[in-house]
Formats: C-alpha cells, sequence, structure tokens
C-alpha cells in the first residue's frame, strides 16, 4: 500500500497511529495538536473571506467576484485538507523517530493569498468595476 493511501486512512483512524513506533513525548503531540487546530483557523479565516468576498462586495463584476471568491475558499479547502494530512504525517515521523516532514504547502498558500490581496489593492485603487 502506498504512503499516500496509508496516511489517508489514519486521517479516519488515528488510532492506527499508535500501532507505529514509539509514543513521543506528550507535549510534542500536543503541539501538533496545535499546528494543526493553526491550520484549522486559517482554513476557516479563508472560507469566511471568499464568502464576504462573495457577499459583500456586489458591485465588482460577477466574474471578477465569482473569482476571487472561489480562490480563497478553494485555499481555504486545501488549508484544511493539509491540516489534517500534515498532523498524520508529523505524528508517524515522531513516533518513528525521523525528521518531521517538510512542505512547500505555506509558500504556495502564501503566494495564493497574496495573489488574491493584490487583485483587492489593485480593485480598491483603481475602483470598482460595475456588473
Amino acid at each position: 500500500m502506498s504512503d499516500f493511501v496509508q496516511s489517508l486512512r489514519l486521517w479516519f483512524a488515528p488510532r492506527r497511529i499508535r500501532d507505529e513506533g514509539d509514543t513521543p513525548d506528550y507535549r510534542f503531540s500536543l503541539a501538533n495538536e496545535r499546528t494543526f487546530l493553526a491550520w484549522i483557523r486559517t482554513a476557516l479565516a479563508l472560507v469566511g473571506g471568499g464568502f464576504a468576498v462573495d457577499q459583500f462586495l456586489p458591485d465588482l463584476r460577477w466574474g471578477v467576484r465569482v473569482g476571487l471568491a472561489l480562490a480563497l475558499l478553494a485555499a481555504g479547502v486545501l488549508c484544511a485538507l493539509r491540516a489534517v494530512n500534515h498532523w498524520v504525517r508529523c505524528e508517524r515521523a515522531m513516533r518513528r523517530g525521523e525528521d518531521l516532514p517538510v512542505s512547500r504547502f505555506p509558500a504556495v498558500l502564501s503566494l495564493a493569498v497574496a495573489a488574491v490581496a493584490l487583485a483587492m489593492v489593485v480593485l480598491v485603487v483603481f475602483g470598482w468595476a460595475g456588473r
């Protein structure tokens, strides 16, 4: 079974993680959980931002408004999925005594949010485009 499929199965059966390696210091597991919760808060903020763009900027051209809203909503979905994936990968690495996994996701997410923010700045500076 591939590592990805095994990781995916652990999303829904976290008790199976106990079958791997040794139990780490609980403080590390709690820190991993706090990181997970921080990612979930970020995902919720992105989803809220997507809804806010769609609902509170009716003067934007429909395609622009929907594009910005969908970009934020998609980033929120990806962030939520990445949160649980990262939690499982880190927990497994700690139990196995391996280095913690690295990821490009924070950089990609930052660039996506920056692109949406830049688009919003352009819209604010140059005015709202009518429907």
